[in-house]
């Protein structure tokens, strides 16, 4: 341990990375983050901030993510160049644009000082025996930005064609500007490769666990939104349209708003959720017009919905920083708060 390291901030670090699965007994990956060579480099994880210039390989041994470092990357089933820089990651997205690497190295250092202040940042989804007879589950997981004690929570899925999870761009820095604005939030790692229906399973089963939680979490659980990206907001949607039961997630309440940004999604339901929608013009992956399509029908059911439609932007625009779109989450959470119950 380095002199001078605050002992509140070792024993931070380890209570940080074993909390997430204190109700359900330890796993082997949280055992292993929780030892005490974890615990001797605890001080550096509250100081030591990832760079313009840090590589990815920096972020794979850092060690405020020890234990589920992976899990922060687009898959965590490949091999990746280690020295690519973090201002790269952009490559690593094939569907994805303006990846701003400022954004995402900004959510990413906010995780790190979250670790060395204590905070769980990140929860396993399943129990070790469900990723033992399932070993896809073990790619799976939540990372959560914490809010105001008790405020209520928002899920956010991110895109990738079912192929990757864009956590990094459209999950992570969503997460960032809700929490500031007092609200908890959760960024889902599903799986992928497997389609749709498995990753809205994992959507279901993450609503339930931050139900099944809340307690623990410090969070309120009535009145939450779902956001979803792309492949994200169709799984959002569907949550939205058949309830949280109809994805093996437990009779639960429906969201109070969905935020949808950029999908093909088209089905709507007899009674959905007040939704938020967001499209590039020049999308080419999930054209204006079939968002608009969908909106038209939700809006002729008596749906409430806020739709935006931004110029000179195509898919996969995150924030959009810099872009026609760059505010629209905070437009968003506006939405969200209009759609929770006046008191």
């Amino acid at each position: 341990m380095r002199a001078g390291t605050p002992a509140a901030l070792v024993m931070g670090l380890a209570w940080a990375c074993s909390a997430a699965m204190a109700d359900e007994g330890p796993s082997p990956a949280v055992t292993r983050v929780a030892n005490t060579t974890l615990a001797a480099q605890a001080g550096e994880a509250g100081v030591r901030h990832l760079g313009i210039g840090s590589t990815l390989g920096e972020l794979l041994r850092h060690p405020a993510f020890a234990g589920y470092a992976r899990r922060l990357l687009p898959r965590d089933d490949v091999a990746i160049d280690e020295a690519l820089p973090i201002e790269r990651m952009g490559s690593l997205l094939p569907y994805h644009s303006h990846v701003v690497p400022d954004v995402v190295l900004g959510a990413l250092n906010h995780l790190i000082d979250e670790v060395g202040r204590g905070t769980p940042v990140f929860h396993e989804l399943y129990t070790p025996a469900e990723q033992q007879d399932d070993p896809t589950k073990a790619s799976t997981g939540l990372f959560f930005f914490r809010g105001r004690p008790g405020a209520p929570f928002a899920l956010i899925a991110p895109g990738g064609g079912f192929s990757y999870v864009g956590s990094v761009h459209e999950g992570f820095p969503y997460a960032l500007e809700i929490s500031r604005e007092g609200y908890n939030a959760f960024v889902l790692r599903y799986r992928v490769g497997q389609g749709g229906g498995a990753a809205t399973e994992a959507m279901a089963a993450a609503i339930a666990y931050v139900f099944r939680h809340a307690g623990r979490l410090g969070i309120g659980t009535a009145h939450y939104s779902l956001w979803g990206s792309s492949a994200g907001a169709r799984m959002a949607a569907a949550i939205g349209s058949h309830g949280v039961a109809g994805f093996g997630g437990g009779e639960l309440p429906r969201p109070a708003a969905l935020v949808m940004a950029y999908t093909g999604h088209s089905e709507v339901a007899s009674d959905e959720p007040p939704t938020f929608v967001v499209v590039g013009e020049q999308d080419a992956i999930a054209p204006p017009s079939v968002m608009a399509r969908r909106v038209d029908r939700l809006r002729g059911q008596g749906t409430t919905v806020e739709f935006h439609r931004y110029p000179n932007v195509g898919h996969g625009f995150g924030l959009g920083t810099g872009t026609s779109a760059e505010g629209w989450v905070r437009a968003a959470i506006r939405f969200w708060e209009h759609a929770m119950p006046k008191r």
